[in-house]
């Protein structure tokens, strides 16, 4: 799509988030957006959009809402991450215009959606957040050398001296301020134009009316003035704004990551024979593609000669290469191991299992986006009651005295017009949302400190709140529970050995790997020959060898008893060997499921690998719960069951398989060794061979839910107190702004308390 057809024009709006951003709206009466439906052969239209302004779950309940309620509009889907907005409707039944109107109407802004121009949104909203943070930090320090003299000297100063540093302040903190005030300056104005409030309400007139105070101040030869307090206000609220944009960030790339997967070209071979190299997206049903040894199934395919082994353990979790012949389907994202093959395309790239699972990640991310974290809540609150605290202050003040007079009640104080508004802006100042905004965001910067440095990366703003909600641990096998690398578990002679990984330098298989490793540095076999599907030949020392299948290399031999994966090895006259290989637990599995279960967790096993291999993994682990061979949707389907139990799962993986699933849990994680897409939409990632980050990850979680609990329980203590002083008029501003930076001085010392947990090992 080109993402300049619907480009912004002059209006400016914003959804109304609690922490909302400015978005600049097109009249939807210049937006033709019809050029960017697409209908497919059963009748449905679909557009899709980049919606700006987007931030929280009202957000797409609002926006969600407003396309379903259009006539004719059969599915409305926002992704928060993205920004895209996905409408599918009955071809004729409305035209696309209305679907434009409707996003406008909303008050977000729309332009046709591409990943590239959403990324270009994303990132000038980390800069203009970061120029606005790092103005308001030059002009906090340099005020400041203003501020301290008349703050100390204030009895000596002279009047003249006083109001000359007043103006010197003025000359630093009045443009930095209103520069830096932007992001909530934006925001207020545009929910205020739509009738609504939010946070950045009480912030910016807090910061407009006590610059205009100020300099009325100054200008009058007035003792206060507060252009130190407006600037520290601002930096601090800034650092809280700018991490949770930084937190968001690393949240957005995990189906960018896993459509990246697919392979860009293929070679499609025409009806007269001639092999051309063409982009994936232009195959289509019945062509014929050439598929070389080492190369990734560009689309869904069917083998049509030929027999070749394929991994497929992103897809399906299975560690060993499955083999496969004419007639069996492959699907897109498996790597060809062995030989080149012609396939025939049964589906296009847009509707391959890579693409499926990219839809499944996107509505997953949109579902978790729907949580509505505590911060939120307690500003659906804050908003309004502080804007009738300062109101009824103002009139109480402005108009009081003169009507107790009126009444017959003397004794009143008249303290005029400016009284008044000192009062007012004293309770904006004393009840300005940065210990509230300070709350989460400190706890934050601890929690996801303190976890980096155990090896755990917090990719998500609002993880930790969701992870220390969970009741439910779903671990994957391969590769999360086990360390997800084959290894030789027979013990071998060296010559044996040495002879068997000559072979095994000659095949990519991974059984054939983990046995070089285990070999060490060596020689290849000569003359080496591999048979897909079924092992190498070779010659070592002149002598005749085979390494593959037991019916390859070791037809006589009976079959083994156990089901552990094998190669057997004959060389000459001499007897054939087996070699068995296993995928280790990690070495704290087991500790790790007791540890999980002692904190009230309840602990279950999904893998896509082969029956055996998974129950042998939950009787050695201790899981009761275990499912084998599941399929990406089933393992969504999964946690769509425990969800509708109401359970909050914690699910764990590190393969494609897993991304789906890692999307559509309450809560995810991924271990360093997992593909990029999984660890993209993880919310966390942990490093190394041990699980035990994992419950030092949710025993944080736990711990940083109590201290944002407590930082909110002491904003609303510390506002029941301060707002009866400052509404009877006992506070100066100048008061109002220490006692603003102690709130937040507290409420960051308490999220300083996760520093002292101890480890859980």
């Amino acid at each position: 799509m080109d993402a300049t057809a619907l480009k912004p024009g002059a209006e400016t709006l914003a959804g109304g988030c609690p922490s909302g951003l400015s978005v600049v709206a097109e009249p939807a009466s210049s937006v033709d957006p019809s050029a960017f439906v697409h209908t497919d052969d059963r009748g449905v239209d679909t557009l899709e959009l980049l919606v700006q302004g987007a931030r929280c779950a009202s957000c797409i309940r609002k926006i969600e809402g407003g396309m379903l309620a259009i006539p004719g509009v059969r599915d409305a889907r926002l992704n928060l991450s993205t920004g895209r907005l996905r409408v599918t409707w009955t071809s004729g039944s409305l035209h696309s215009r209305a679907i434009a109107d409707a996003v406008s109407n909303a008050g977000y802004a729309a332009t046709a959606f591409d990943p590239a121009e959403s990324q270009k949104q994303i990132d000038g909203e980390g800069r203009r957040l970061l120029r606005a943070l790092a103005v308001a930090a030059f002009a906090s320090m340099n005020v400041m050398m203003f501020s301290v003299p008349v703050w100390t000297g204030d009895q000596d100063m002279g009047g003249s001296t006083r109001t000359m540093m007043h103006w010197w302040s003025a000359i630093v903190a009045v443009p930095s301020a209103l520069y830096a005030g932007q992001p909530f300056f934006r925001s207020a104005f545009a929910v205020l134009r739509r009738g609504r409030a939010n946070m950045d309400v009480p912030i910016s007139l807090a910061v407009l009316l006590t610059l205009a105070m100020s300099l009325f101040e100054t200008a009058t030869g007035g003792h206060h003035a507060y252009f130190d307090g407006v600037c520290m206000l601002l930096f601090l609220l800034l650092i809280g704004r700018y991490l949770d944009h930084q937190l968001r960030e690393k949240a957005r790339t995990a189906a960018r990551d896993l459509l990246a997967m697919q392979t860009t070209t293929a070679v499609r071979i025409s009806e007269d024979g001639v092999a051309r190299a063409v982009a994936a997206k232009a195959l289509r049903a019945g062509d014929a593609i050439a598929l070389a040894a080492g190369d990734r199934v560009p689309v869904d395919s069917v083998i049509l000669d030929g027999v070749s082994e394929f991994d497929c353990a992103m897809l399906t979790g299975e560690t060993l290469p499955v083999s496969m012949r004419v007639g069996d389907t492959v699907h897109a994202g498996a790597i060809n191991l062995t030989r080149p093959l012609t396939l025939r395309v049964v589906s296009p790239v847009e509707s391959s299992l890579v693409a499926q699972l990219a839809r499944l990640i996107e509505i997953g991310e949109q579902g978790r986006a729907r949580f509505v974290r505590i911060a939120d809540k307690a500003v659906a609150l804050y908003v309004p009651a502080v804007h009738s605290l300062a109101a009824a202050t103002f009139l109480s003040w402005a108009f009081g005295p003169q009507l107790l007079r009126t009444l017959g009640v003397t004794g009143t104080a008249e303290i005029g017009l400016h009284g008044a508004v000192m009062n007012a802006v004293a309770v904006l100042i004393i009840t300005c949302p940065c210990a509230l905004g300070l709350a989460v965001p400190a706890v934050q910067v601890v929690a996801t400190g303190r976890l980096f440095k155990r090896g755990v990366l917090v990719k998500s703003g609002d993880a930790l709140e969701r992870l220390a909600q969970v009741d439910t641990v779903v671990l994957d096998k391969t590769g999360t529970l086990t360390l997800g690398k084959p290894r030789l578990a027979t013990n071998l002679d060296r010559d044996t050995l040495t002879a068997a990984a000559a072979l095994a330098r000659c095949s990519r298989h991974p059984l054939s790997r983990a046995l070089v490793d285990a070999a060490g540095s060596g020689k290849p076999a000569l003359m080496p020959h591999e048979v897909p599907g079924e092992g190498i030949t070779g010659e070592i020392d002149a002598i005749p060898a085979r390494l593959g299948r037991r019916a390859f290399a070791a037809p006589d031999a009976p079959e083994s008893a156990d089901n552990a994966a094998e190669l057997w090895f004959a060389w000459g006259h001499a007897a054939p060997v087996r070699m068995s290989f296993v995928d280790e637990l990690r070495p704290d599995a087991r500790s790790v499921v007791d540890a999980l279960r002692r904190r009230g967790l309840t602990v279950e096993l999904l893998s896509g690998d082969r029956a055996s291999a998974v129950e042998e993994a939950a009787l050695e682990t201790g899981v009761t719960a275990w499912k084998a061979q599941t399929r990406p949707a089933d393992k969504v389907a999964h946690l769509e069951t425990l969800r509708a139990a109401g359970r909050k799962v914690l699910m764990v993986g590190d393969g494609l398989n897993d991304a789906a699933a890692l999307a559509a849990a309450h809560a995810s994680a991924s271990p360093g060794t997992a593909v990029d897409a999984s660890q993209a939409v993880a919310d966390i990632v942990f490093t190394g061979a041990r699980l035990a980050p994992l419950v030092d990850a949710i025993d944080t979680a736990r711990a940083a839910q109590k201290r944002v609990t407590e930082n909110l329980a002491f904003s609303a203590l510390y506002n029941i107190i301060a707002v009866p002083i400052a509404a009877l008029g006992y506070v100066t501003p100048l008061i109002a702004a220490l006692a603003m930076a102690g709130s937040s001085l507290v409420v960051t010392l308490n999220a300083l308390r996760l520093q002292a947990m101890r480890p859980w090992t």
